[in-house]
């Protein structure tokens, strides 16, 4: 809860809404002054003189930061395949109190697709779980759908691209990524539809040629403005769909399609050869990033995150499997 609004404010004592120590979680009886770090901190005042009770009305012991969760990218179809979809993008703050666990889970990209008769693999889910918040989730991105595949691409945050059979593009999540692009049938040329990314939607195959994936979307939550999750582009037996944000390009006659890049959630680019099997590349893993007031930061964490200061932030960033921090 939070300090009252208005009448008296005590240092030490049992009330509730009145008591500052009570706000902090401490001994009510215990030794306390104003020029406690924590006290300070509550009152908003790190040097100087306090106003008592002023600067503690409304005042609550919470923690505002931001955050950035990032699926695991879609892979992509083979055969003159769609693009991998881009896991899905959620960015926002919120409230966490000190003392409690917060757990960051990253998804991983969705793995190679060697069989034109399958659709690509998705992506895995990443999340931000914790006390007194909403768990944010996003939702890994669907894979493209290969040559000899019926039905459309899949659906995840964002929707893998259709293939070369007219097929159409996975579903995006709302609030999280976008549609795949249709592959085209032009007789004897193909292309892949491209996969779709947080910023837009995949691209539609035309003629000979595939798709290209989906725009991603930018973050600056560590101090410089990254793109994540781009779709991948859907694969063309003239000429492929290229990428953004982290996803890979499509193929052509021949090859491997890239990987989508670590830590971004790109969707990898779908193969283009009619007559040869080569597999798509895995998508990008995803990442969940944290960014705490540099004065309310703890420094307690598991996971062995990567953790940077950017001006008056500490940040947080989680790159693979499960870990968390304590507020």
């Amino acid at each position: 809860m939070a300090l009252n609004g208005s009448g008296p404010i005590s240092l030490a004592g049992p009330t509730a809404g009145q008591s500052i120590a009570v706000e902090l979680g401490l001994s009510a009886t215990g030794s306390i002054g104003l020029n406690t770090a924590s006290v300070r901190t509550l009152a908003g005042v790190p040097s100087g003189a306090i106003v008592m009770p002023t600067n503690f009305y409304g005042k609550a012991n919470t923690v505002t930061a931001s955050y950035l969760v990032v699926a695991g990218g879609g892979s992509g179809g083979v055969g003159v395949g769609g693009g991998g979809g881009a896991g899905g993008f959620k960015t926002g703050t919120v409230t966490l109190t000190p003392g409690s666990v917060y757990t960051a889970t990253v998804g991983g990209g969705g793995a190679s697709n060697v069989s034109n008769a399958t659709r690509g693999n998705d992506g895995t889910n990443s999340s931000l779980s914790g006390t007194g918040i909403t768990t944010v989730t996003s939702t890994g991105g669907g894979g493209g759908t290969g040559q000899s595949t019926a039905g459309s691409g899949r659906a995840g945050g964002s929707g893998g691209g259709g293939s070369r059979n007219n097929t159409t593009g996975g579903t995006g999540t709302s609030g999280e990524g976008n549609n795949g692009g249709t592959g085209s049938n032009s007789g004897s040329v193909f292309g892949g539809g491209g996969g779709g990314g947080a910023g837009g939607v995949g691209s539609n195959g035309s003629g000979s040629a595939g798709g290209n994936g989906g725009s991603g979307s930018s973050s600056s939550i560590t101090g410089l403005s990254v793109t994540y999750a781009g779709g991948g582009g859907g694969g063309g037996n003239g000429t492929p769909g290229t990428a953004s944000g982290g996803g890979s390009n499509g193929t052509a006659q021949s090859g491997v399609s890239s990987n989508g890049d670590t830590n971004t959630g790109g969707g990898s680019g779908g193969t283009g050869s009619e007559n040869s099997i080569f597999a798509s590349g895995n998508g990008g893993s995803g990442v969940v990033i944290l960014s705490v007031p540099t004065s309310r930061y703890t420094g307690t964490t598991t996971g062995s995150p990567t953790v940077t200061t950017s001006g008056s932030n500490t940040i947080i960033k989680f790159t693979s499997g499960t870990g968390t921090y304590t507020a």
